[in-house]
C-alpha cells in the first residue's frame, strides 16, 4: 500500500491555526511588554537620577601621586568627546557621542557609550635608562596644556623632556572625525637612554556594550595590518605573535566599535595574549606589546588613534584595510555579504519600513532567486514517493541477501526512473554558503543595532521576553520567542519532507528520521543566544518553504502525469552515466573483494 507523505487538508488547516497561534503569541507578549514599560518609566527616571554617574578616580599607579593630583583635559568634536590624564599622559576616557550602550538594569540602550573608562585602556612606552632602570611612560605625571583642538601633555625624566600632542579634527570628512592625531616627541633623551627602539605596551579590557554577552565576546578579538595595510589578520585565540611581520596598525575589535592605533613606523616583533571574563562589565582581557624605532636614542614618532564604529563603508573610506575589522566572512562568503545582503538591506530600508519588514522582503527575494532548485528538489521528492512501492520491493527481495547486490538493485530502479539521487544534495549545498553568510550579517551589521521589531528590541541580539529562574546548560536563562517560532517551522517542514527517507534495513544503522526530527530540537540551542534577526529570516524562510511544497503539491505537480513519465523512461533505453558508471563499477569492486575475503577465511 502505497503511503501518503503529504499533507492533507486537516494538516494544512493545523499549519494556518499553529502560524496564527505564533502570532498572536508574539503580539500578546509585545503588548504585554510596553504596558510594562509604561508602568516603569517613572520609576527608572527616578532610579536615573539617583544614580547619577559619579566620578571616578584613578588608580594610584605612582605612589608619589595622589588621586587628587591627577589633571585631566578634554577635547571633543561632533562624534567623540576624549578625555587626557595627566598619568601617563593617556587617553583616559572615549565617549561615541551618536551611540549608546546597554544598560541592563532598565534593558535598554540608553547609557552613554564609552569605549574607554575607568582605566580600562593603559598604555605607554617602555625603555631602559643607562643605568638599566625600566621607565614606562605610563608611570610619568605629565602636564596638560589646551590649544584649541590640541591638548599637549609634557613630562620630565632625568632632565629629559617627552611630549604626547594629541590633536582632534573638528572639520572635515566624518571619517577625520573619528581619528585622533598622536605625536610623540623628547628631548634629551639620549642623554638618560641608549635604547634603540622602545616598547610599546598596551593593556585593554574590552567593555560589555551590547545585550548578548557571550555573542560579543566572541566577537572581541586583536585585529591588525601589514606590508604597507595589504594584508590583514586576527586573532580571537589566547595568544597571537607577529614577530615576523611590521604592523601598521593593531586594534581590539568588539562587536560594532574598534579602537586602533596605527603607527607611521610600525610595531615590529608583536605579540599578545588575551583572556575572557567570565562576568561583571568587561568581556575580556588583552594585552599587547610592539616595538617603535628611537632614532639616535631619542622618541619621535607619528601615530594616529582610531575608535570607530564598525560601519562599512566608513571603515572603507580609510583605504587602509579597515573594512576587513568587520567579520562578515572569508573569499565567497564576505563577498555575498558585502555585494549581495547589505546592497539588498540598504536598497529595501531606503523605503522608510521597519528594519524586520526588510528582513521579510530579503527572506522572499532569495526564496524565488533560490525557486528553480527548490522545485526541482521537490519534484524529485514527489517522484521519489511514486517509486517507492518499487523500492520497498527491492528491500523484500533482498532483505536477505548481499547489502550490495539490495544497494544495486534500488540504484537500477533509480536509473531506469530518471531519478538522479544527488540532484537532492544541490539546495542544501547551496543553502550552506547563505546560512553561514547570515550568520555574519546578522549579528555585526550596524545598521541593524538597536533596531527593534515587535517583542525584539534589537535584531543584533536576542529577545527574551519569556525569562526563566535558573539557566539551562547551553540555553541560558530565557527563552527566544523567535527562537521558538522558527524551531517549530523547522519542524514541520522537516515532518513534511523527511517521508520519503528510507528507514535502515540494516541492524545498527542509523535512523535518519530520528536524527531529522532532533535537528530543529538541537537548532533552539544555537538561535536562543543568536541575533534575533537571523532567527526571524529563518522562520520567514521555512514557512515560505513549507507554502512552496504544499503549492507544487496541490497546484503545480500531477503524480499522475509524474507516474506516467517515470513509466515511459523506464521502457527507453537508458545511457549509463560517468557517476552511475563509477559506482557500479566500485560496487563490484567491493562486492569482489568481500567475496575473496570470505573465501580466504573458508580456507
Amino acid at each position: 500500500m502505497q503511503q501518503n507523505n503529504g499533507l492533507d487538508k486537516s494538516q494544512i488547516i493545523s499549519f494556518a491555526v499553529l502560524c496564527l497561534v505564533l502570532f498572536g503569541f508574539m503580539f500578546y507578549f509585545q503588548k504585554d511588554e510596553q504596558k510594562k514599560e509604561a508602568l516603569n518609566a517613572g520609576k527608572q527616571k527616578t532610579e536615573q537620577a539617583q544614580n547619577a554617574a559619579k566620578p571616578t578616580q584613578a588608580t594610584n599607579i605612582n605612589p608619589n601621586v595622589t588621586p587628587n593630583s591627577i589633571q585631566t583635559a578634554t577635547l571633543a568634536n561632533k562624534e567623540l568627546k576624549l578625555e587626557f590624564s595627566s598619568l601617563g599622559g593617556q587617553v583616559s576616557k572615549v565617549e561615541l557621542l551618536k551611540y549608546k550602550a546597554y544598560d541592563h538594569k532598565t534593558d535598554k540602550a540608553d547609557l552613554p557609550l564609552y569605549l574607554i573608562d575607568k582605566n580600562n585602556s593603559n598604555y605607554g612606552f617602555q625603555f631602559k635608562d643607562k643605568t638599566g632602570k625600566t621607565v614606562n611612560t605610563k608611570d610619568l605625571v605629565f602636564t596638560p596644556v589646551v590649544n584649541g583642538n590640541s591638548v599637549t601633555l609634557t613630562a620630565n625624566y632625568n632632565g629629559a623632556a617627552i611630549q604626547f600632542i594629541y590633536t582632534i579634527n573638528t572639520t572635515g570628512e566624518l571619517k577625520d572625525q573619528y581619528a585622533l592625531d598622536f605625536k610623540v616627541k623628547s628631548q634629551g633623551l639620549a642623554n638618560v637612554s641608549s635604547d634603540n627602539k622602545a616598547d610599546f605596551i598596551w593593556d585593554y579590557n574590552v567593555r560589555n556594550l551590547e545585550k548578548g554577552r557571550a555573542q560579543e565576546q566572541s566577537h572581541s578579538e586583536f585585529s591588525y595590518a601589514f606590508n604597507n595595510y595589504k594584508d590583514y589578520d586576527y586573532d580571537g585565540r589566547s595568544t597571537m605573535d607577529e614577530k615576523d611581520e611590521t604592523l601598521n596598525w593593531i586594534g581590539v575589535k568588539q562587536q560594532f566599535f574598534s579602537s586602533v592605533i596605527e603607527s607611521k613606523s610600525g610595531f615590529t616583533q608583536s605579540k599578545g595574549n588575551q583572556d575572557a571574563i567570565e562576568e561583571g562589565e568587561y568581556l575580556k582581557k588583552l594585552n599587547f606589546e610592539g616595538f617603535v624605532p628611537m632614532n639616535g636614542s631619542e622618541l619621535n614618532q607619528d601615530f594616529t588613534w582610531y575608535f570607530i564604529p564598525l560601519d562599512l563603508p566608513l571603515l572603507k573610506s580609510y583605504d587602509k584595510n579597515f573594512d576587513e575589522i568587520l567579520p562578515l566572512g572569508w573569499s565567497f562568503i564576505g563577498w555575498m555579504n558585502r555585494g549581495f545582503f547589505i546592497p539588498m538591506y540598504n536598497f529595501i530600508a531606503s523605503w522608510g519600513i521597519a528594519a524586520g519588514w526588510v528582513i521579510f522582503l530579503m527572506t522572499i527575494i532569495v526564496k524565488l532567486i533560490l525557486s528553480p532548485i527548490m522545485y526541482k528538489q521537490h519534484k524529485l521528492s514527489a517522484m521519489m514517493k511514486v517509486i517507492r512501492p518499487e523500492i520497498d520491493e527491492a528491500n523484500a527481495k533482498f532483505k536477505d541477501a548481499d547489502p550490495m547486490k539490495k544497494q544495486q538493485a534500488t540504484m537500477e530502479i533509480y536509473r531506469k526512473a530518471g531519478v538522479n539521487q544527488m540532484a537532492g544534495c544541490l539546495p542544501a549545498l547551496v543553502q550552506i554558503p547563505i546560512f553561514y553568510a547570515l550568520f555574519r550579517f546578522f549579528p555585526n551589521f550596524i545598521d541593524l543595532r538597536g533596531q527593534g521589531f515587535w517583542f525584539a528590541k534589537d535584531l543584533t541580539a536576542y529577545d527574551d521576553l519569556i525569562k526563566l529562574p535558573f539557566k539551562i546548560p547551553f540555553l541560558g536563562d530565557h527563552l527566544s520567542i523567535f527562537a521558538i517560532a522558527c524551531t517549530v517551522v523547522i519542524l514541520i517542514y522537516t515532518v513534511m519532507t523527511s517521508g520519503n527517507m528510507q528507514q535502515p534495513q540494516q541492524e545498527g544503522m542509523p535512523n535518519m528520521k530520528v536524527i531529522m526530527y532532533i535537528f530543529p530540537i538541537t537548532f533552539l540551542f544555537f538561535l536562543n543566544t543568536s541575533a534575533s534577526g537571523l532567527s526571524w529570516y529563518y522562520f520567514v524562510s521555512n514557512a515560505i518553504n513549507i507554502l512552496i511544497i504544499l503549492v507544487i503539491k496541490y497546484v503545480i505537480l500531477d503524480e499522475k502525469k509524474i507516474h506516467a513519465q517515470i513509466q515511459a523512461n523506464k521502457a527507453q533505453p537508458k545511457k549509463e552515466g560517468k557517476f552511475q558508471k563509477r559506482m557500479r563499477e566500485m560496487m563490484e569492486n567491493a562486492q569482489a573483494q568481500q567475496k575473496a575475503q570470505d573465501q580466504q577465511r573458508k580456507k
